[in-house]
């Protein structure tokens, strides 16, 4: 969406009604599609003052900050001095940068000093999305050393934090497992280099050979597509596959998994197969859950309406699963938690990273935002199988004051507000 759309955006949001609360941030490659395409390449000073208005009309409109995905194409050819320029527009009045790093595997450390650096030069508050130590060959050491540089950053003043799902398993989309530098010439050049079976001859041996320096290895990183699952084909001819890892993908179809990988890839388009990459390791999300100043988040979408169980499928069950999850496992089975503590990084937490001061406590003057529970039966139900089940243990969800959930049923009350960040540039 365009910068200049989205004060329009709110606006209808509002006069059509909304069931939850909702804010965004801006994304930094809307702003670099927009001036120069989604090809590689650095930006002329003028393409840069350019996609610094971006930025200003969006943070005019109300987005919380700027955010980055850097792992995605065309994201990946921003520069950190890109990045920097555009934060600084949202620093100036108290936003975020909010960001996917660059890397969450073997050059995790190097990821987490450059978004440090963004915050410092650009003054503005860092947020990392989903923490986590995404490389088997690393379980148990990585996670410890990036809770370490994260901590050392916070100690000199740097206002940095995360947020974190209770799970093991990532999920986006099989563009991933491209290697960066066939979306250089832009996504319809890569859809042509994808059907060129020395192309893939080549793409196949960049994927064997593990880490590489300008690009997320994902596949690597699980430890070999045997840990890669097909969540979500997007076609009729791959759907019977859902659930299964490429490596038995490949092998029902008597094709190298990376073949039936980026097969599935193209006959999803325009839309996006997903996967499920088992790449972390259970260790490393408590001990990042623990830390104080990680807050907990789904990373996923929502859905306008409830799904009827028969429908029920493959996917990652964050959307469904991660807040009952925290209490029922994170607190209640493994005391990684306390109640109160989990409850803090679920609501006042990341209301005071948003600079919300009307919501996130009980308390008298504040918006009236309530998840009643049964802190005792409260369960996630969603699973990789069946994704979307909810979950058991939710009486009554109140938004700004009104029945949202009644007995575990949506009222159908449209009592949510947009919520903006206040910016004067």
């Amino acid at each position: 969406m365009p910068a200049a759309e989205l004060a329009g955006y709110f606006t209808t949001l509002e006069k059509t009604g909304i069931g939850l609360n909702f804010g965004t941030t801006y994304g930094a490659v809307q702003a670099r599609v927009k001036v120069m395409g989604d090809a590689a390449g650095s930006p002329t000073e003028a393409q840069l003052r350019a996609m610094e208005a971006e930025v200003r009309t969006a943070m005019k409109a109300g987005a919380f900050g700027v955010s980055s995905a850097l792992i995605y194409s065309p994201a990946t050819f921003q520069s950190a001095t890109d990045l920097t320029r555009m934060a600084t527009v949202a620093g100036r009045c108290g936003g975020l940068y909010a960001t996917h790093m660059r890397d969450e595997s073997d050059k995790l450390l190097t990821a987490i000093d450059e978004a440090v650096a963004i915050g410092e030069k650009s003054g503005a508050r860092v947020e990392i999305f989903h923490i986590k130590a995404a490389y088997a060959p690393m379980w148990g050491k990585l996670m410890p050393q990036a809770d370490a540089r994260i901590e050392a950053a916070r100690a000199r003043g740097v206002d940095i934090a995360a947020d974190i799902y209770p799970y093991v398993a990532g999920g986006t989309g099989l563009d991933v497992t491209i290697p960066t530098h066939v979306f250089a010439k832009g996504r319809e050049a890569a859809h042509a280099a994808l059907r060129d079976p020395a192309v893939r001859a080549q793409l196949k041996k960049e994927l064997k050979a593990g880490p590489q320096p300008d690009w997320s290895n994902l596949v690597n990183a699980s430890g070999g597509w045997k840990n890669v699952v097909l969540s979500s084909a997007q076609s009729t001819e791959y759907k019977k596959f859902e659930g299964k890892s490429f490596a038995d993908i490949g092998a029902a179809l008597g094709r190298d998994p990376a073949d039936a990988a980026w097969d599935i890839w193209l006959a999803a388009l325009p839309k996006r197969a997903g996967a499920l990459y088992f790449m972390m390791d259970e260790r490393d999300v408590a001990l990042a859950m623990k830390k104080p100043w990680v807050s907990v988040g789904t990373d996923a979408s929502v859905t306008d309406k409830t799904v009827p169980p028969e429908t029920l499928g493959n996917g990652h069950p964050r959307a469904h699963g991660t807040f009952p999850r925290i209490i029922a496992e994170y607190v209640n089975a493994r005391g990684v938690l306390t109640l109160e503590d989990a409850v803090r990084k679920m609501t006042s937490l990341p209301a005071s990273r948003l600079g919300l001061s009307d919501r996130g406590m009980l308390r008298e003057t504040m918006r009236a935002d309530i998840v009643v529970f049964d802190a005792a039966k409260i369960r996630d139900r969603a699973t990789y199988d069946a994704s979307t089940a909810p979950a058991e243990g939710i009486g009554e969800v109140i938004v700004n004051g009104v029945l949202a959930i009644r007995g575990g049923q949506p009222t159908g009350s449209r009592s949510g507000m947009v919520l903006r960040h206040r910016c004067e540039i």
